[in-house]
């Protein structure tokens, strides 16, 4: 178990880290959005495009992981649409934004440093990578639109397709996604000052994200909303693992196991951090930021013991 608590422990205990600073008044929550920008803008690019510029198209495309993580999460994310829309009477909206905390990992502010520390920086960031093409390209986008079916604007549906393409565009992540493609697609090579400076940029993209989670949590309080947070932190952290775990080993098989490995730990790992933030456009950041301060709380007991099953499991991790 100390092996696992090896791996658990220092993510969690940046995290604690960042809710004392926070806490104590060394920082204010509001400088968390400072070093939140920082990471999304800069460091996480910066690892995405260093983990696919120094690897071969070959190595880092991966279609089964592409399909079997989309397939994953459009069958939760539809679901849980379903089960809070139809069978519990919830708003189109409210059921979208609960189903999007179910199935959004935080690939990167916890993702990647758990997946770092457990399968080493390679296969970290081609994971990250090919995770953040699916969240922003069809998990994401998907769960927006259910969520303004509740509006009936004309020409809403123009005008969400046209932002949801320029917040693509714009995206760091996604333009360092594609970037980096590019440069192992032509074979190209960083001169060694830039390539030194990105690396640099790279570097400081785990501990600050796990600090900025961590100080995130201050003040987020859970004001009576304890039956819809339970349902949507136990969707995050067991249904969509399970989903994961279905997928891959009925309808799309993953040959490498390593990927296979990130893939059901980014199916576990707690609700992404810029949840209350999509919410709060549906008038629901309440309902996230309580859910998000329960399950990443809980996701130390629950990546714990699935790393500990992994572990004691043939065929999963050494």
């Amino acid at each position: 178990m100390f092996d696992i608590l090896a791996i658990t422990g220092p993510i969690y205990l940046c995290i604690a880290l960042g809710y004392l600073a926070t806490r104590r008044g060394l920082f204010e929550r509001g400088d968390m959005r400072v070093f939140g920008k920082f990471v999304i803008n800069l460091a996480l690019p910066a690892l995405l495009f260093n983990a696919l510029s120094q690897r071969s198209v070959g190595e880092i495309f991966n279609g089964r992981y592409l399909l079997a993580y989309a397939l994953g999460s459009l069958f939760l994310l539809s679901a849980a649409t379903f089960w809070f829309h139809k069978l519990r009477g919830e708003s189109m909206s409210r059921s979208a934004i609960m189903a999007m905390g179910m199935s959004c990992p935080n690939s990167g502010y916890v993702g990647y440093p758990v997946l770092l520390l457990t399968l080493g920086a390679p296969v970290a960031g081609v994971a990250l990578a090919l995770n953040m093409v699916v969240e922003n390209l069809v998990v994401i986008p998907v769960l927006l639109a259910l969520a303004d079916l509740d509006r009936h604007e004309p020409g809403h549906w123009h005008k969400l397709i046209v932002q949801t393409l320029q917040g693509l565009v714009r995206n760091p992540l996604i333009i360092a996604i594609v970037a980096g493609f590019m440069v192992s697609a032509l074979g190209l090579h960083m001169p060694s000052p830039v390539s030194r400076t990105v690396t640099l940029f790279a570097h400081a993209s785990s501990a600050l994200s796990l600090f900025v989670i961590g100080g995130s949590l201050v003040g987020l309080q859970l004001h009576g909303l304890k039956s819809a947070v339970a349902q949507i932190d136990i969707g995050k952290l067991v249904l969509h693992p399970l989903c994961m775990l279905a997928v891959m080993t009925w309808l799309v098989p993953i040959d490498d196991t390593p990927l296979k490995v990130a893939l059901l730990l980014t199916g576990a790992m707690p609700t992404m951090g810029i949840y209350t933030i999509l919410a709060q456009r549906q008038g629901h950041e309440g309902l996230a930021s309580a859910a998000l301060l329960v399950g990443t709380m809980a996701s130390f007991f629950t990546l714990s013991g699935l790393l500990w099953v992994l572990r004691h499991s043939a065929g999963w991790l050494a």
